[in-house]
């Protein structure tokens, strides 16, 4: 699913008018009635409902959905702070209210209603094509708006909200609910705007399929009608060798559990083979704990400081439990200069990249690396904002002739062409150690099975996430780890499917 700028939701907005030759007021009714007909489910007659709207055509919907739920027996009052002037199918809407009940004008603060907490604030003041801060009687009717206590839900998106850029200044409406119209914004998927978003949720209304397709987007959202697709189907005479010998090598004194994680991941999204290349202080750990997988030692006891024989992997991981000694860039420069596949660099092995930044002109064209924000930073620099945060991945992504994937809610995932693919599966419960070793495990199992690099980035990180989803639906948040996302792979598979 493409995310579209404001200016291109504007052209969308225009072109379905067009093609359907149907008025703007009638999409604004389309729209309308997509509100209501989310609303209508969730909320019953006995909340009473204040909906506040501005001068453009976000408020022309707040109009015409107070029209709507009044038709349905909801008990709404209607407030229109006053402007200058007014948007036509506003009017339009306006005159069709008028006809059923009285609305209320806010033309200076004291005119701003009371507002408690048993009600519900419907936020129809400004939509997506606001580009400057919101000011004076605006600012101070969201400013109400926020200390009321109420439920919130925004129109589109939350008032004050820029819908791809950052928003340096100004008061914003902070919603409990978003209702999105066809497309989600670039601005939910940020950290800096969670309170400004709520729980955001689409309404289709019928805008042009063939336009979004055509659009020009560099930001895009996966879902599972663009995973199902990219699953290898398994054939009836298939053996271990079709589905490939992946690599894993890591592990350290006190830190094999990272390894253990990531090698049953592996085995469990369905490598043929699972190789772990550790220190000989975890040789009996993994082959007590996961007698599935073949173990290769280092010479070394505690940590290793080189790579076995590269020559028969199709896919190689290095990372999980590495450690930070100053001996373990040592595997790492080894692994880069030599490996003639795709590789998977996680966790200690992008802290020695971070130190050693000389060494990222040698990973190999395609490779993946799945930092956490704080690793990123070490690896590209600090962002001065979310937005910002985002150019330095795809430039860095770029730079690298690699796939990044920028772990966290909504994982980020940067491709060298400059794409960023945001992910719809996970939950805060995966927020726990060992949750990125499961993840390095997946995807070094999809390179090894034959997917590509971009393929392995999206399936993988979309897989990790559902069997998130999976765990926490059994468990908790606070008590879901590590090893539980593990347990969800199979059940990725029996919903998406793996044979014929």
């Amino acid at each position: 699913m493409k995310l579209l700028t404001s200016s291109q939701i504007r052209e969308l907005d225009a072109y379905t008018i067009k093609q359907e030759a149907i008025d703007s007021v009638e999409l604004m009714e389309r729209a309308s009635q997509a509100f209501v007909n989310w609303f209508t489910e969730k909320f019953d007659r006995n909340k009473k409902i204040k909906v506040f709207c501005g001068p453009g055509n976000n408020g022309g919907d707040g109009l015409a959905i107070s029209r709507l739920l009044l038709g349905k027996g909801y008990k709404t009052e209607t407030f229109i702070i006053a402007a200058e002037k007014y948007s036509l199918d506003f009017k339009i809407n306006e005159d069709r209210l008028a006809n059923l009940a009285r609305i209320n004008y806010i033309e200076n603060k004291s005119d701003i209603p009371s507002q408690s907490s048993s009600e519900i604030i419907v936020d129809a003041i400004f939509g997506s094509g606001l580009s400057k801060p919101v000011e004076g009687i605006f600012a101070e009717a969201i400013k109400s708006i926020n200390a009321s206590g109420a439920c919130i839900i925004s129109v589109d998106i939350a008032s004050g909200l820029f819908t791809n850029q950052h928003n340096a200044k100004g008061l914003i409406v902070q919603p409990a609910y978003t209702i999105s119209f066809q497309l989600p914004k670039l601005s939910f998927f940020l950290p800096q705007n969670e309170r400004y978003t709520g729980e955001w949720i689409l309404a289709d209304i019928g805008l042009h399929e063939q336009f979004i397709k055509d659009a020009d987007s560099k930001f895009n959202f996966t879902q599972a009608s663009d995973i199902k697709p990219l699953i290898k189907k398994r054939n009836k005479f298939s053996h271990k060798g079709n589905f490939g010998k992946a690599l894993i090598i890591g592990g350290s004194h006190g830190m094999m559990g990272a390894i253990v994680l990531a090698a049953k991941a592996c085995l469990r999204t369905g490598a043929g083979l699972s190789v772990t290349y550790v220190p000989q202080c975890g040789y009996d750990i993994l082959q007590t704990a996961l007698p599935e997988n073949m173990v290769l030692t280092d010479p070394e006891y505690k940590f290793i400081v080189g790579v076995p024989e590269l020559d028969t992997y199709n896919a190689i991981a290095v990372g999980p439990g590495l450690g930070r000694a100053k001996a373990s860039v040592l595997p790492l420069k080894k692994l880069l200069e030599e490996s003639k596949v795709t590789l998977v660099i996680d966790a200690d092995a992008l802290y020695a990249l971070a130190q050693n930044k000389e060494l990222l002109e040698k990973i190999p064209a395609g490779s993946i690396l799945t930092p956490h924000p704080k690793e990123f930073e070490r690896l590209a620099g600090k962002a001065l904002n979310d937005y910002h945060q985002l150019e330095l991945l795809k430039q860095f992504a770029i730079k690298i002739k690699s796939y990044v994937v920028l772990k966290g809610a909504y994982t980020a995932i940067a491709t060298p062409e400059g794409e960023i693919h945001f992910n719809s599966t996970g939950n805060p419960g995966m927020a726990t150690g060992g949750s990125g070793d499961v993840l390095t495990g997946i995807i070094v199992s999809l390179l090894a099975q034959g997917y590509t690099s971009f393929e392995a980035s999206l399936l993988g990180v979309y897989l990790h996430g559902y069997a998130g989803d999976i765990a926490v639906k059994k468990i908790s948040e606070p008590s879901l780890i590590a090893s539980d996302i593990v347990e969800g792979i199979g059940e990725f598979y029996k919903e998406f499917g793996s044979s014929n």
